[in-house]
């Protein structure tokens, strides 16, 4: 929380040598519209995140069961984890920074930006660096989520969508699916074969491709309603 805490007080003062702003100017005030951003986030991330694991472990003909020895404890120390480093990521990549960029590139040009670093930034968390093909897939998935993450910050003024959006993803994944380096979580898959080069490429797909559609649907349709 610490990092968390340092990060409030850097943004504080990037915002106002650049802006003469304050950390409100991201949209962290609860209102009802922005719980309600918060919410569906956190759902069709969920779902699409989910939906697609799922999909892996039917091909591949893997069982899944339950870990015997997840405990509710055990899920919300793994929960408050995983929420200090989304907050910690969304403040870096969709706070005072992406905010400063949109005033001074425009949109586009910073959410480019944003999703670029987003990119390069996993480059390191997931130990890819120096791995050509790993560092390309990584810096694809994890940048087209970034400019879906920065578009969603934009467009709802708010850091309660991508919050929400990047929660999502990364409970299901890592915390129900075992995924990455949370392994040994909820579900525990078993057995299976390798799905093959052009199911892992559909799934690879997928995951860069589904979830910026409900997104930018509910994006356009929330920012038509606020100009009525």
């Amino acid at each position: 929380m610490a990092g968390i805490f340092v990060e409030l007080i850097l943004s504080w003062i990037l915002l106002w040598f650049f802006d003469k702003s304050s950390p409100l100017a991201l949209g962290i005030v609860p209102t009802q519209k922005r719980l309600f951003d918060l919410i569906f986030g956190l759902v069709i991330s969920s779902l699409v995140a989910g939906f697609g694991l799922y999909m892996v472990v039917y091909i591949s003909k893997s069982s899944i069961e339950i870990n015997s020895n997840f405990t509710a404890s055990i899920f919300f120390d793994r929960l408050f984890w995983m929420l200090k480093s989304v907050l910690y990521e969304e403040l870096i990549f969709r706070g005072a920074l992406l905010y400063i960029a949109i005033s001074k590139f425009g949109i586009k040009k910073a959410c480019i930006l944003s999703s670029v670093a987003f990119g390069i930034y996993h480059w390191f968390t997931f130990g890819a660096l120096g791995n050509i093909p790993q560092m390309t897939y990584v810096f694809i998935m994890t940048g087209i989520a970034g400019a879906v993450f920065a578009m969603s910050f934009a467009f709802s003024k708010s850091m309660w969508l991508p919050i929400g959006l990047h929660l999502g993803w990364n409970v299901v994944s890592n915390i129900v699916f075992s995924q990455g380096q949370a392994e040994n979580q909820w579900l525990l898959s078993h057995g299976g074969q390798k799905i093959g080069d052009m199911w892992s490429f559909i799934y690879f797909m997928y995951q860069i491709s589904i979830l910026p559609i409900p997104v930018y649907l509910y994006v356009k349709l929330r920012v038509s309603k606020e100009k009525k």
